[in-house]
């Protein structure tokens, strides 16, 4: 039972949770990256450069047989999804630990000592001409 309650304790850690959290939002949030990129992206950025299409782009290696593609194009797609999803999950980080942000604590109630040592203050004060 000893294993199973350490396992228990382990899996109930915030962090843990956290990360399966983070891990099924980014899961589901991949597919929006996915289309973002090559349907809104990559075609401006295509036609900018003469109506080149980046998932096509390619580097034929002749062989005695069949040529073998090096797809660089989809590595391209591919890098820009990932730097835009970077980019997001930075800037929710950002925002959580902005709203995460500890608040100052409150100054500690004065100590009995230094209560007295107020009162003597005043009195004193008082007394001066």
């Amino acid at each position: 039972m000893g294993v199973l309650n350490e396992f228990k304790e382990f899996a109930m850690r915030g962090n843990v949770i956290d990360l399966a959290v983070g891990v099924i939002i980014g899961a589901a949030f991949a597919p929006i990256v996915s289309t973002l990129v090559d349907n809104i992206i990559m075609p401006p950025i295509g036609y900018l450069m003469a109506g080149v299409d980046f998932s096509s782009l390619a580097v034929k290696i002749p062989t005695p047989t069949d040529p073998v593609l090096i797809r660089y194009g989809i590595f391209l797609n591919a890098l820009v999804k990932f730097l835009i999803t970077a980019f997001a999950i930075f800037l929710l980080i950002k925002a959580i630990s902005v709203i995460q942000k500890p608040k100052p604590a409150a100054a500690p109630a004065p100590t009995p000592t230094e209560i007295y040592l107020k009162e003597i203050r005043d009195l004193l004060e008082k007394r001066t001409p």
